[in-house]
């Protein structure tokens, strides 16, 4: 077991370890907003790694780092529809991809994690796309199912729905029987 002088000396690392750098810490959606003025730029981000591992045979890996509300409030937990997804481009060396969890899709949360690299924009050695070619990753929260509980409210007024609907259909039939 870690002691607490060494556990907080380690965070202590891990958060000054992107100023060592010379990195600026942004958020995703001020990289979008902004991407061509952050142009060769070292920065340090925080999101969810979603969508597919791409392996590349020269030793690299690309995916999506989404960065909007989400994140911490996915929708089937109860997070309110705040939006669009908000995501960059990021390609990795292989060797930092080793041992995370699946990418985030339906039902699973990917890894939460603080990337730092640089800012590639319209990269005209990779036919012009925009990236954050990544040079440090930490996982802050690895990947995990996400539960989807039912919205009773729903249920019940969808329940009594069908349920007036049926009697509804019954009495009509009886009114057609005495009727003939």
């Amino acid at each position: 077991m870690m002691s607490p002088t060494v556990a907080a000396l380690t965070i202590a690392l891990l958060v000054a370890a992107p100023a060592r750098l010379g990195a600026v810490e942004v958020t995703v959606a001020e990289v979008v907003q902004g991407g061509s003025d952050m142009d060769g730029e070292v920065l340090t981000l925080d999101g969810e790694l979603v969508g597919d591992y791409g392996s590349r045979g020269d030793g690299w890996m690309w995916t999506q780092l989404n960065g909007d509300d989400y994140v911490s409030s996915p929708i089937v937990e109860g997070g309110p529809a705040a939006g669009g997804n908000v995501a960059i481009g990021i390609r990795m060396p292989m060797a930092l991809a080793q041992g995370l969890d699946p990418a985030g899709r339906y039902r699973f949360r990917g890894p939460l994690v603080r990337v730092t690299g640089i800012w590639r924009y319209h990269d005209p050695q990779r036919g012009g796309e925009t990236y954050l070619e990544v040079q440090s990753l930490a996982v802050i929260e690895p990947g995990r199912p996400l539960e989807e509980k039912p919205d009773w409210l729903v249920v019940i007024v969808g329940g009594s729905l069908v349920a007036i609907a049926a009697a509804g259909w019954v009495r009509w039939k009886q009114d057609e029987a005495q009727r003939e």
